[in-house]
């Protein structure tokens, strides 16, 4: 028997099971009159029809005995144990921000994570969505933020790429930092170029940046962002994974995706590639050098700096064409590496556009 509680907003469905207790009642008839009650004496049906109704009735009574010893109620959850496909399917990702409980192999989440890396920062996803939608995994975001991510959900939707709407201290867990801007991308990482693929397709004018030693990561988003700005398309490190950390591609600004990493064996190699090919080696020394101002530069130019504390070593001083220096007040010995550069690369560009 089922009743009905209807109110405004649900409909309550109630089911009442009958009991031992119920079923002897109903057979002895209403207690109040006396009357209806099933007779005991009454003779049963001795036709095919009884004895198969008798037959039913016995079993559905052993089976009302078994399931009263373990559970009253008609409903019983059944917990399923997930498949190898859907395990293998799914990725942990309590290290990553995510809640899900799954499995993955261990060696298969070494290899995936050694491929992707996070960027946060709202200029930084925008600029990686407009560049290379395809290399986003996953992607995070504060509810204020999403009208202005419109198109990129809709796009992650089509695609179906994961994407959550999350709280900001869940966000601060899936980025791994405070300071996330209110989105965080999984993306696959863009490796570096070898030196000789950059040169083979090159512009006639190509300014390039090489860092040594460099490791800063807001340093190194400074000057991707410096980059971009001024037109220089390649930066050469060591490590290519140094200018995809979340924290350099934030401080870029979306600087990133306008800069490729570039590499080759050893730093010096990579100085003499660019120096074959027809590029300028130019280093810089806060004590000796010309001016800065009485340099040009010609359309095809490198131009070297070195670690926050130290500067360039003595063998990559040696391998300059052109030495210069910054001239200012000298209050200070020298300027931040990433100031160095906005500067350098601006009086580049200006005598280009000149």
């Amino acid at each position: 028997m089922n009743d009905e509680n209807k109110s405004k907003s649900s409909k309550v469905k109630v089911m009442y099971v009958r009991g031992e207790e119920a079923s002897s009642s109903r057979s002895s008839g209403n207690p109040r009159t006396g009357k209806g009650g099933r007779s005991a004496d009454r003779k049963a049906p001795t036709d095919r029809r009884s004895s198969s109704s008798s037959r039913r009735d016995e079993a559905s009574s052993r089976r009302n005995d078994s399931s009263s010893h373990r559970n009253d109620s008609p409903w019983r959850t059944v917990s399923k144990r997930p498949t190898e496909q859907t395990a293998s399917a799914q990725v942990s990702g309590e290290e990553e921000g995510l809640t899900a409980k799954s499995y993955i192999d261990p060696e298969q989440l070494r290899r995936q994570r050694q491929e992707e890396t996070r960027v946060y920062g709202e200029n930084a996803c925008q600029a990686l969505f407009q560049s290379r939608p395809e290399a986003i995994v996953r992607a995070w975001f504060v509810q204020s933020i999403t009208p202005r991510f419109r198109e990129t959900l809709r796009w992650l939707a089509a695609n179906r790429k994961a994407y959550h709407v999350v709280d900001d201290s869940e966000l601060a867990k899936a980025a791994g930092t405070e300071h996330h801007g209110g989105v965080c991308f999984i993306i696959k990482k863009q490796t570096g170029l070898d030196v000789a693929a950059w040169l083979s397709q090159a512009a006639e004018q190509d300014c390039v940046v090489a860092l040594e030693n460099v490791g800063n990561p807001h340093n190194l988003g400074a000057i991707m962002r410096s980059c971009a700005h001024f037109g220089a398309k390649a930066i050469l490190v060591n490590d290519a994974n140094l200018l995809e950390s979340g924290a350099a591609v934030r401080t870029a600004e979306g600087g990133a995706e306008h800069v490729r990493a570039v590499t080759a064996p050893s730093f010096l190699q990579g100085l003499d590639a660019f120096r074959r090919a027809g590029y300028s080696i130019v280093t810089t020394s806060s004590h000796e050098g010309q001016p800065l101002a009485s340099t040009t530069f010609p359309a095809k130019t490198v131009f070297v700096l070195g670690q926050e504390g130290e500067g360039l070593n003595e063998n990559t001083l040696r391998q300059g064409d052109i030495s210069l220096s910054i001239g200012g007040t000298g209050n200070i010995e020298s300027l931040n590496v990433s100031v160095a550069a906005g500067i350098l690369l601006g009086e580049w560009w200006r005598q280009q556009k000149a």
